[in-house]
This record gives C-alpha cells, structure tokens and sequence, in this order.
C-alpha cells in the first residue's frame, strides 16, 4: 500500500504513451472458480481465529472472496516484481511499482456467497488516470468487479491499482497523517515475514516486496517488507467480524494512507457510531501514523 495524498501536475508521461494505455479502458475479462473450504481454512489460521471451521453451505467472511479467482501466469509469464508481466488484461504501465491502493465494496443482502458456490467474476477496466506529485509519477487504474453466484449478483468491487516511479533519492514523502490510538476495539498485529508469506501463499501473490527483502530494499527502496493491502484490510473487517459476530457486512471502503513494514507491531481499531448501522476502522503504525482508513456499513 501506498500513500496516495499526491497533487495533480504535469505530465512526464508522453501523451502517445497515455492514449495508448487508456485504450484500455472498457476491455474486460470473465473468470470461474468454486469457493472451496481449504483456502477460508488457510484464512482462519492466518488471522489466529480460533472459531472459524467452514463447512460446506457456509456463508464465506467478508474479502474472502479475495483467495478465490486468482491470477495463475506461467513462471514464464512472470516480470521481475514477481507480478505477471503487463499487457494482458491491466494496461503495460511503464513504471516500475505496483501496489493496491484501495477500495469499495458492496454485497447484495439475502444473497452471501457460500462454500460450495461456483462463482463467476466478471471484471472491466473502467478508468486509467495519470498524476505527478511530490514523490514522483503514478497511474491509477480503476476495476470494477463482480461476483455472481448461481443466484444472481452477491457482490461489487471496485479496486484501485497505483503504479508508482522508481524511488528517487531526493523526494520528499508527503507529510505523515496522526491517527487516534485509542478505540473501544483494538488489536496489535506482528507482521513477521511468516504471516507475509503466508497470506502470499493463499493468494498465490508472486509480489516480491512481501516476501524478499533484498529485492524491497534494493530495487523498489523500501525500509522492509511491504505489508499487503488486502490484508490490513481483512483484518480491519476481521476485527469487526470479533465485536460484532454474525452481522453482515453490507458495504466497505478503504484507502491506504501510508505504506506499513514488517519491523514493528501496528494496530487496527474500529469505533462504531452511536447508531450501530457502521463502524470506522483504521490502522496505524507503530509511531501512531495513520496507514489504512475505512469504513463499514452494517446490513
């Protein structure tokens, strides 16, 4: 995850390089997959849930739906971050780092997805937009997903990629964001490079900024291992799921604010509003940043 409080400015990009990757834009692609009970397992172990044992029928936990659907390139197929290489179905943007930068969810009351369900995802490119800011150029590519089951729609997602320059020497970060460190809920998290792997290992992510330190630090500049997008966010709805269990969960949107490294604890919080119908939720790291905002809505 990446901080994406940038301004707008101009372009380094050439145009002949943006137009082409906006032809892009409105191509889609179909994909199928059963919702079997081994990865929601696997899930379990890594969020150190003690009660969660799925069975066939189950309603699946909200972003599980995010072991399901995978990208499975050839080895061959793969570019030196570990991702498949660029011009398939996500435009070839030519900037070297690549991250999830954020999200909005939707899932359809009266129709959850279910262990066992067969479920088709069907995903559009529905924006490719440039911007330069203070730490350098980034595109942002916006997909639209959604997941149907065999009774009709369960799900919308829309999924914010970013693609950043190389890290420069001289570029200032932007400024860091304090978030609230007290919270009616609240979990500390140790990224240790055995919980990267592992939820790299049930989402079969090839990225290499979780798992190789070297090439993190090296190539793409960071401190440490990155710690996944999705994750933080599993386990800020994870930890609404542990408050508040057996609600559903009817919408969710989140942004990363600040990248989160595997050197130190961080914590997520959630705080529900008076009325019950949502809760915020957000992370911090171990100084007190903020690293992930978002919000749930009850159904």
């Amino acid at each position: 995850m990446v901080c994406m409080l940038e301004t707008e400015s101009s372009s380094a990009m050439s145009d002949s390089v943006l137009s082409g990757l906006r032809e892009w834009v409105g191509r889609s692609e179909e994909s199928h997959d059963e919702l079997t009970v081994a990865p929601l397992r696997g899930l379990a172990a890594v969020l150190d849930r003690e009660d969660d044992s799925p069975a066939l029928g189950d309603e699946i936990p909200p972003l599980a739906h995010w072991l399901y659907f995978l990208p499975q390139a050839r080895q061959s197929a793969l570019g030196p971050d570990g991702h498949p290489r660029r011009g398939g179905f996500l435009p070839p943007v030519p900037l070297p780092r690549r991250m999830w930068a954020g999200g909005r969810l939707a899932w359809v009351p009266g129709n959850p997805l279910r262990v066992g369900d067969v479920a088709r995802r069907i995903s559009r490119i529905e924006s490719v937009t440039h911007k330069s800011g203070r730490s350098g150029e980034m595109v942002f590519v916006l997909v639209r997903h959604e997941v149907h089951n065999a009774r009709g729609l369960a799900l919308t997602e829309e999924h914010d990629i970013v693609y950043r320059a190389a890290a420069r020497p001289a570029a200032s970060a932007p400024a860091p964001q304090a978030a609230r460190t007290e919270a009616p809920w609240r979990r500390e998290i140790q990224p240790d490079p055995v919980l990267l792997f592992r939820y790299s290992a049930l989402t079969f992510n090839g990225h290499r900024i979780h798992y190789d330190r070297s090439y993190v630090t090296q190539e793409e500049g960071y401190p440490g291992l990155v710690v996944h997008g999705p994750l933080i966010a599993t386990l800020l709805l994870d930890l609404a799921r542990r408050h508040e269990p057996g609600r559903f969960v009817r919408k969710f949107e989140f942004r990363a604010v600040r990248p989160t490294f595997d050197q130190h604890p961080f914590f997520v919080n959630g705080e529900p509003a008076p009325d019950g119908k949502q809760v915020a939720l957000w992370a911090h790291d171990h100084e007190g940043w903020l690293t992930v905002q978002g919000q749930a809505q009850w159904a």
